[in-house]
C-alpha cells in the first residue's frame, strides 16, 4: 500500500490494478498492484523510489518493458515504468562524451550518437529496451555491447547515490553485477559514455545495415526477443532448431519458423498468448535441448511477477 505521502505526491499519476501488458514490449502481463509512470524529472522518480524503501514497499522497476515476461497474475507492489529521457553531450574527463538518463531508450540514444558523429552505438539501434535494462543486462548486438562503451553510471541504493565504474559492473555476456542482486534494491539513475568521433553518414550507413540485417533474420511483431543466451562457442537458435522445435507451439506462444531463439505470438482470431503460455514453451525447450544434447540453455529474459 503506497504511503499519503506517495498518494499525495503523485494523485492521479499512481494507478492501481493498471494491466502490464500496455507497458511491456511483449504485449504480455497482468496487472500491478501499483504503477508510477515516472515522467516528470530523474530527482522525483528517485525521491518516489527512496520513499517506498523507507516503508519497506516492494519496488520493481521495468523500464521499458523489455526482455521481461511477466506473470498472467501480475506483480504486487509498487511497479515503475521509467520514460525519464535526457541526452547531453560535454567534453568530460578521461574523454567521457555523452549522457543518458537510464529511461532513455536505446533506439533514440543510438540515433543521437549516430546526430552528434560519436560512433560505438551502432549495434543498439532498432533494439526495444532502456539505456538502463541494457546496463543492467550488458546488452549487445552485432559484436557491439552497452559494456565496450560505458564510462560509469550513478546508481541509487537504499544508503544513498553510488558511482560505479565500468570495471565495478564485472560485465559478463549479459550480465552485470546489478543483474546477480537478489535484493533488487538499485535504480539506475544516469550513465556517460565514452565514444568516438566518426563522420555522421558512415555511422548511419552501419545503423541501416544492421536494421535491414535485423529485418531479415528476425520476426517482426511484439515479441521477448531472444529468450536464451547462447552457450559457449555455439548458438542457442542452432540448438533449438536442431531438436526439431521450429514452429513448436503451446497455446499461442510458437518457437518462430524464422529465427528458433524467438518467440512469437500466434493469433487466432481474439485469441493470442499468455504469458503462462510462454513460460510453458520455454521450459519445453529447456527440457527438450538438454535432453537432446545436455546443455542447459540459460535465459537472456527475467519471469517476473506472480506465478504462485
Amino acid at each position: 500500500m503506497p504511503t499519503d505521502a506517495l498518494r499525495t505526491r503523485l494523485a492521479n499519476r499512481l494507478l492501481r490494478d493498471e494491466a502490464l501488458s500496455r507497458y511491456t514490449v511483449a504485449r504480455l502481463g497482468g496487472p500491478a498492484d501499483w504503477l508510477y509512470v515516472a515522467q516528470e524529472s530523474i530527482e522525483e522518480l528517485a525521491e518516489v523510489v527512496a520513499e517506498a524503501w523507507t516503508h519497506d514497499i516492494p519496488v520493481r522497476i521495468i523500464g521499458g518493458g523489455a526482455n521481461v515476461l511477466v506473470s498472467d497474475k501480475g506483480i504486487r507492489g509498487l511497479v515503475i515504468i521509467n520514460h525519464i529521457s535526457e541526452i547531453k553531450t560535454g567534453n568530460w574527463p578521461d574523454g567521457r562524451v555523452i549522457s543518458a538518463t537510464a529511461g532513455t531508450s536505446l533506439t533514440v540514444f543510438s540515433r543521437k550518437c549516430q546526430s552528434y558523429g560519436l560512433t560505438g552505438m551502432e549495434w543498439a539501434v532498432n533494439i526495444p529496451g532502456t539505456v538502463g535494462g541494457a546496463i543492467i543486462n550488458n546488452a549487445g548486438a552485432h559484436n557491439g555491447s552497452i559494456a565496450a562503451s560505458l564510462a560509469d553510471v550513478v546508481v541509487l541504493e537504499a544508503d544513498g547515490a553510488k558511482l560505479y565504474s565500468n570495471e565495478d559492473l564485472q560485465f559478463d555476456y549479459r550480465h552485470s553485477v546489478l543483474k546477480s542482486r537478489a535484493d533488487r534494491q538499485y535504480l539506475v539513475l544516469l550513465a556517460t559514455f565514452i565514444l568516438s568521433p566518426d563522420e555522421p553518414d558512415k555511422i548511419k550507413a552501419r545503423m541501416s545495415d544492421f536494421t535491414a540485417h535485423r529485418k531479415r533474420t528476425q520476426p517482426a511483431g511484439a515479441s521477448l526477443g531472444s529468450i536464451f543466451k547462447n552457450p559457449p562457442g555455439d548458438y542457442a537458435g542452432r540448438l533449438i532448431e536442431e531438436s526439431g522445435l521450429k514452429d513448436y507451439r503451446i497455446g499461442n506462444a510458437m518457437v518462430s519458423p524464422v529465427h528458433a531463439n524467438f518467440l512469437i505470438n500466434v493469433t487466432d482470431g481474439n485469441k493470442t498468448a499468455t504469458a503462462t503460455d510462454y513460460k510453458a514453451l520455454i521450459e519445453h525447450v529447456q527440457e527438450t535441448v538438454y535432453s537432446k544434447d545436455g546443455i542447459k540453455l540459460e535465459m537472456e529474459i527475467e519471469i517476473i511477477g506472480d506465478w504462485d
